[in-house]
């Protein structure tokens, strides 16, 4: 046995370890080229461009970070000191971060046997929707048996926030405790608006927060799920947050209050997305620009406090209504994203949300989703992970550009409400909404179970249904849309050739029409145009499988026969050609890009 480690295995990499960026130019241009993805004649360095990622803020994402990249950037300082952008906090609290389940949809006693449930497994806070099923009068009974002195209360009521905020208040009052750290009456008019939940009255944050520093809390939310929802960008959603925040700190210092006694009532609401680098970037972009408003308003960064506080939830829009269980995998890293980014609290939403009012199983993996990176992964034991990483400190500076100039352009309109009342805000949303939809179209930002791998087959959980839902633009919508009602007649997939000739091109072409509701029949293996013929049972669409050689040996005489014998609408799968099939001779074609919504409405036009 030896006395301790071997100092051969500790030695820094040797010179025969160490590479260039040239080399993985080299070694990555290879590899792209024997995919046929990079030109034989194109230059190593094209890979940079060939991989590069541009987000809908139009930044350039690069494959790799490097030292260069970060040259020039601002300094991040240090975690607990301005900007902030490693962090609110010098270090991590015990519990990693705050869990905190959103209660929606049910009545008093339900939610009073959720909440426990969900602290006693847990969760360390909670957030309550009020106006709906539950009411402010409803707050005591709902909260009977939580030690409201020791689990923060948030409230989320924006038909009437003042009387949620009395109620909640009154009951601090009649218990004799003091809330706990982190609660907050939460008035945020200006969502309320843009949710169609309230009109906008800034003269609610004054009684609401009146009464939150009356009772020691937060008293005022920023948002900015609200235009995620709607389809914002990033920076779009850190922009309304700036925007929004800005305006309610203009309002609550013109009524007698300093700017940092402003600051402290006020917290942050930001979507975390399964786009793991760009969530992590953009709650560090937040606090860094939080940061830089607070010292135009005149604070100085040393009197900033603890800076922007945050709370991250799983995107609503990203979930699916069906295959609903990949929702436990989108919200897994959203939530690991927003943690390592350094969200002060985390709400996992239930993957059966997207459905309606989730069940105890929903909001049992959705809390247990947070438990096991804190407490199994241990992702909260370091401040800033990400910190130091090229890639991500440039595209924390890339996103905190971008979205200080959407800022500049809501207040150059006149600020957040102009820039609502005029439309000018939500027409630059409705542009980057215009975008993502023709990248989902086009499969080149797929959805799992979506359109992608659907399940035509799959039996969803049945939920009661909750309006919360109904505002949101889901990213699958238009799929789920078709899915909702599902062709009646299927696709006669006519198979060429071998299963193992014409798998691949049969398995797109079905996984294709899945995913608009159409099922498909198919031919099996067959050595030519009679036993196609022969499995053929009159579908008036038919789709051709198979490979290139197949389609010029015996495609033409398979498209006049099936035509002959009934088909109205003939579909290649792959592309229509000299060396396949003459464009002439079918009506139709669906290849790797093709705009998926247009064919399977064309298909979907032809079966009815």
């Amino acid at each position: 046995m030896t006395s301790g480690p071997d100092p051969d295995r500790l030695a820094l990499a040797g010179p025969e370890d160490q590479h260039s960026a040239a080399d993985w130019e080299k070694s990555t241009a290879a590899v792209l080229r024997k995919t046929r993805k990079l030109a034989d004649d194109a230059p190593d360095a094209a890979v940079w461009e060939k991989l590069a990622r541009r987000t809908l803020d139009g930044i350039s994402v690069a494959p790799i970070g490097t030292l260069d990249s970060v040259a020039g950037l601002a300094p991040t300082g240090v975690p607990g000191a301005a900007p902030f952008t490693r962090g609110r906090l010098a270090a991590r609290p015990e519990i990693g971060w705050d869990i905190r389940p959103y209660l929606f949809g049910l009545d008093a006693k339900a939610l009073n046997e959720a909440a426990l449930v969900d602290l006693e497994n847990g969760s360390t806070s909670l957030w309550l929707e009020v106006g709906t099923t539950l009411t402010a009068a409803d707050l005591e009974a709902a909260l009977e048996g939580v030690f409201i002195d020791l689990a923060p209360v948030v409230l989320d009521a924006p038909e009437d926030p003042f009387a949620a905020a009395e109620a909640l208040a009154a009951l601090y009052a009649d218990r004799g405790v003091t809330p706990a750290e982190g609660t907050n009456l939460a008035a945020d008019p200006i969502a309320a608006q843009v949710r169609g939940e309230g009109a906008i009255s800034l003269d609610v944050l004054d009684l609401v927060a009146a009464k939150a520093e009356e009772i020691g809390a937060l008293g005022v939310v920023v948002d900015a799920t609200a235009v995620h929802d709607l389809g914002a960008s990033d920076a779009q959603e850190l922009a309304y947050s700036l925007a929004v925040g800005a305006t309610y700190l203009r309002h609550l210092t013109a009524n007698g209050r300093s700017v940092a006694d402003a600051l402290r009532l006020v917290e942050f609401r930001y979507a975390a997305t399964d786009e793991q680098f760009p969530t992590i970037a953009k709650f560090r972009a937040a606090r860094r620009l939080w940061s830089r408003v607070a010292e135009l308003s005149g604070l100085a960064p040393a009197d900033q406090g603890d800076g922007q506080r945050q709370h991250a939830v799983t995107s609503r829009p990203m979930m699916s209504k069906y295959d609903p269980w990949v929702n436990m995998l989108r919200t897994t890293v959203a939530s690991f994203a927003a943690g390592v980014g350094g969200a002060d609290a985390v709400t996992v939403l239930p993957f059966d949300s997207a459905l309606g009012i989730p069940d105890a199983f929903g909001r049992r993996i959705a809390r247990n989703t947070g438990s096991l990176l804190i407490s199994e992964s241990h992702v909260a034991k370091v401040v800033d992970p990400a910190g130091g990483s090229y890639a991500v400190e440039k595209l924390t500076d890339d996103l905190a550009e971008a979205a200080w100039a959407e800022f500049g352009r809501i207040e150059e309109a006149g600020g957040i409400l102009a820039a609502l009342e005029d439309g000018s805000f939500q027409s630059r949303i409705d542009a980057v909404v215009a975008e993502r939809d023709d990248q989902i179209a086009h499969r080149t930002r797929p959805l799992t179970g979506i359109s992608e791998f659907p399940n035509l087959g799959e039996a969803l959980p049945e939920r009661p249904g909750h309006p919360a839902m109904d505002a949101v633009r889901r990213y699958g919508a238009p799929f789920e849309a078709l899915r909702d009602e599902p062709a009646a007649t299927p696709v006669f997939l006519a198979t060429m050739g071998s299963v193992a000739s014409h798998t691949a091109r049969a398995t797109f072409a079905s996984n294709l029409f899945a995913a608009g509701g159409i099922s498909v029949v198919v031919a099996g293996a067959t050595d030519g145009v009679d036993a196609v013929l022969a499995a053929y049972d009159g579908q008036p669409v038919v789709c051709l499988a198979g490979a290139d050689p197949t389609y010029a040996e015996w495609g033409a005489d398979l498209v006049a026969k099936l035509r002959e014998a009934g088909a109205r609408h003939v579909v290649l799968a792959g592309k229509a050609g000299d060396k396949t099939v003459s464009p002439d001779l079918v009506d139709d074609s669906a290849a790797v890009g093709v705009d998926a919504l247009t064919f399977l409405n064309t298909t979907r036009e032809h079966l009815a």
